[in-house]
C-alpha cells in the first residue's frame, strides 16, 4: 500500500472523508498556512494574524461553500483524476484533492522519463484510511479498468480481435488487446504446438469466446478462428478442386510415409513414392515444414475429403522412351541401390531402377541371397531382359554378361565320356561330382553298382573322394548331367552271372538281411539271392527268424536265375553255421537292416505270382 503525505499536521479532527461547516474550513486554512510558513520560513505569528483577519472578515456561508467545492467525496475502487506533484526516484507523488497525497511506483507508467509535475493522470483509489489519511493508488489498474470499459463497449463474444502476446502463464498465454486476455494453450492452434512460448512478442488474431464482466476476464481462441477460416477455405477449395490441377500448398507435417500439405483449408497427402522419380529414404530429404511447394492433384475422394498429391508428376517421367534408351538385350552399367531376399535393385539413371533376380546372378551358383554376390553401391554390368512400361519395371540379368557354361557342356562332355572329379556333396539319392567350376553331375545310387543294393551313397563314397564315372545324359536346358559308376564295367547280368550260376547249383552263403517275406543270402561279393519264406522248410513258417537269422551261414540251391529282373531265387538246404545270439537288450541286426531299408525308402523286387507276393511282400 502506497502511504499518503499528510497535509493537516496529524490532527485527527480534520481527517474525515467529508468536512462541513465554518470551523472545518478555518481549520483547513490554518493547516495550509502552517505548511506555507514551514516552506517559506515566515514568521508564524504574523502569518497567523493575517490569516485570522481574512477569515474573520469573510462571510461564513461563502467560506463553507468554497470549502465544499474544494473537498471531494472519496470512495475506494473508483477512478480519480489527479495531478503529478513531483517525481522522487522510483516514486511519483500525486495529488487527488485529498488531505494527503498519494505515491505510485514509476514502473506503473509506460515511460517514467516523460512524467512532468502538474500533468493530469487517472488513478484508481484502491484503499483509503480515514483515520490516518493514508491511501493506495494505482495507475496500472486505472488504465486496465479504462481499457476494460473500452473493450466491453467495443467488443462482444464472437468478435475478432488482434493483440500482442505478452507472456506465458500457466495453461496458456496472455494477449494484450487493450487489456490482457487469456488464450488457452489448447486454443493456440489447430495442430499441436511444441512450445507456445514461441508466440511471445507476436501479434495474433483471435476470436472472443467468453466475457466475464464480473471478474473482468476475457477468454479468446485462435484455433476457433483458424477452424472457421479453414472451413470457409475448404468449402471454396472443394468446389473448384479437380484431378490434374496444379495447386500451391504449405508442408505442415512430415511422416515416414510422406508429407501432409495444406492446400488452404484441407490437407492432402504427398506420398513418398510421389515425391521423386528417384529413390528417397525419407521426405525430409526433399521437404521441410512450412515450406511452400507446388503439387499436382492425383486423386480426390469428395466423400472422405481425401486428396492424393504428387510432386514428381510436375516433371517429365524418365520412363518415357525407356524402350529406346534401354532396348532388350542391351548392356548397361548401374549402381546397386537396394537388396531384397529375392534380388538386387540396380539404378540405371535417376528415377529408373531395374531388378536383378537371384536366379539371374550366376549360371552355375545357387544364390540364396543377393548379398552373396553384390553389395549396396557396387557398380555392376547388367543386360536388359524385359521391360514392362505400364508397371514401370525392368528385368535385368548379371549372368547374361558372361558366356553360359551349360551351353558348352554337351560339347565338352558328350554321352559316354569318362570323367574324373571330386565328390562335392552327398544326398539321400546320390552324390554330386564336380566336372568343372560351377558344373556338377549327379551320380545316382542306382548307378553305383550292378549287383549291390546301395541305400545311401555314403556306403560307397564320401565327400572329397576322387572318382571316375561315365556321362550318361546331358540336359543343358535343365542344367543336369547324369553320371554312372557301374557303367565303367560291363553289366554282369548280361553274361557273367548267367554263366556262373545255373538252376540246381548248390551254394553256401551268409544271411545279410531279413524281411517279412524272406531273407537275402550273399552268394558272392555284391551279389545276393532271395530265400523266400516259403522255401525255408516243409512246414509253414510265420517269420524267417524261426529258421534263420542274419549272420547265419546257410547252404542253398538255386531255383531261378532271371537276368532281366536281376533276381536269383533260392531254396534252403540246411543251416551250416549259426551266428552268435545277441544279448536280449541288443538290437537285432535284421531289425536294424529292415529299419535302415525302410528309412531310405528301399523296397525289394518280387516276382509276380511268386510265394513272396502271396505272403504280402512289398512289390518293386
Amino acid at each position: 500500500m502506497q502511504r499518503g503525505t499528510s497535509r493537516c499536521d496529524g490532527r485527527r479532527e480534520c481527517c474525515g472523508t467529508e468536512l462541513r461547516g465554518g470551523d472545518a474550513a478555518r481549520r483547513r486554512v490554518n493547516s495550509m498556512v502552517k505548511d506555507l510558513v514551514r516552506r517559506f520560513d515566515a514568521d508564524p505569528a504574523a502569518v497567523e494574524r493575517d490569516v485570522q483577519a481574512v477569515l474573520d472578515a469573510a462571510p461564513k456561508d461563502l467560506l463553507e461553500k468554497r470549502y465544499d467545492d474544494s473537498v471531494k467525496s472519496f470512495h475506494s475502487d473508483t477512478i480519480i483524476t489527479g495531478k503529478i506533484v513531483r517525481v522522487l526516484g522510483s516514486e511519483v507523488v500525486v495529488d487527488i484533492g485529498y488531505k494527503s497525497e498519494g505515491v505510485i511506483p514509476t514502473d506503473e507508467f509506460e515511460d517514467a522519463s516523460k512524467l512532468e509535475p502538474g500533468s493530469s493522470i487517472e488513478v484508481l483509489l484502491e484503499l483509503i484510511e480515514e483515520d490516518t489519511g493514508l491511501m493506495l493508488l494505482s495507475k496500472r489498474k486505472a488504465d486496465r479498468q479504462r481499457g476494460w470499459e473500452r473493450v466491453i463497449a467495443t467488443y462482444k463474444e464472437g468478435d475478432v480481435v488482434k493483440g500482442m502476446v505478452t507472456r506465458k502463464i500457466k495453461g496458456g498465454l496472455l494477449v494484450d488487446i487493450g487489456v490482457p486476455v487469456f488464450l488457452p494453450a489448447s486454443q493456440v492452434s489447430i495442430r499441436r504446438t511444441g512450445d507456445i512460448g514461441e508466440f511471445i512478442g507476436k501479434e495474433l488474431e483471435c476470436k472472443i469466446i467468453k466475457i466475464d464482466e464480473s471478474r473482468m476476464n476475457i477468454v479468446v481462441s485462435r484455433r476457433k478462428l483458424i477452424e472457421e477460416q479453414r472451413e470457409r477455405a475448404r468449402t471454396e477449395l472443394l468446389t473448384g478442386l479437380e484431378v490434374g490441377q496444379t495447386r500451391k500448398g504449405v508442408v505442415k507435417n512430415l511422416a515416414d510415409f510422406g508429407a501432409f500439405v495444406d492446400l488452404g483449408g484441407i490437407d492432402g497427402l504427398l506420398h513418398i513414392t510421389d515425391m521423386s522419380w528417384g529413390r528417397i529414404q525419407h521426405p525430409s530429404e526433399m521437404l521441410k515444414i512450412e515450406q511452400e511447394i507446388e503439387v499436382k492433384v492425383l486423386r480426390f475422394d469428395r466423400e472422405r475429403n481425401r486428396i492424393a498429391l504428387g510432386l514428381k508428376q510436375l516433371m517429365p517421367s524418365p520412363w518415357e522412351g525407356i524402350e529406346t534408351r534401354y532396348p532388350v538385350a542391351s548392356r548397361h552399367k548401374g549402381s546397386v541401390v537396394n537388396l531384397m531376399p529375392y534380388g538386387a535393385f540396380v539404378k540405371l539413371e535417376d528415377g529408373v531402377e531395374g531388378l536383378v533376380h537371384v536366379s539371374e546372378m550366376s549360371w552355375t551358383r545357387r544364390v540364396n541371397h543377393p548379398s552373396e554376390v553384390v553389395n549396396i553401391n557396387d557398380e555392376v554390368e547388367v543386360v536388359v531382359l524385359d521391360i514392362n512400361h505400364n508397371k514401370q519395371e525392368i528385368s535385368l540379368g548379371m549372368k547374361q554378361t558372361e558366356a553360359n557354361p551349360w551351353s558348352m557342356v554337351e560339347g565338352n562332355y558328350p554321352v559316354g565320356t569318362v570323367i574324373e572329379g571330386q565328390v562335392r556333396n552327398l544326398t539321400n539319392y546320390g552324390a554330386f561330382v564336380e566336372l568343372e567350376e560351377g558344373i556338377d553331375g549327379l551320380l545316382h545310387v542306382s548307378d553305383m553298382s550292378w549287383t549291390k543294393k546301395i541305400n545311401h551313397p555314403s556306403e560307397t563314397l564320401k565327400i572329397g573322394d576322387t572318382v571316375k564315372a561315365v556321362v550318361l545324359s546331358v540336359d543343358a536346358e535343365k542344367k543336369r548331367v547324369a553320371l554312372g559308376l557301374k557303367q565303367l564295367n560291363e553289366d554282369p547280368w548280361k553274361h557273367a552271372i548267367p554263366r556262373r550260376f545255373s538252376v540246381g547249383d548248390c551254394l553256401s552263403g551268409a544271411v545279410t538281411k531279413s524281411t517279412n517275406f524272406g531273407v537275402f543270402v550273399e552268394l558272392e561279393d555284391g551279389l545276393e539271392g532271395l530265400l523266400h519264406i516259403s522255401e525255408l522248410g516243409p512246414k509253414k513258417v510265420h517269420s524267417p527268424e524261426e529258421v534263420v537269422r542274419v549272420g547265419d551261414k546257410v547252404q542253398v540251391r538255386i531255383l531261378k536265375v532271371d537276368p532281366e529282373e536281376r533276381k536269383i531265387g533260392l531254396t534252403l538246404i540246411q543251416v551250416e553255421e549259426r551266428a552268435p545270439v545277441p544279448p536280449p537288450s541288443a538290437e537285432k541286426p535284421a531289425e536294424k537292416a529292415v529299419e535302415a531299408a525302410a528309412g531310405e525308402g528301399a523296397s525289394a523286387k518280387v516276382e509276380p505270382g511268386s510265394a513272396a507276393e502271396e505272403e504280402g511282400a512289398p512289390k518293386a
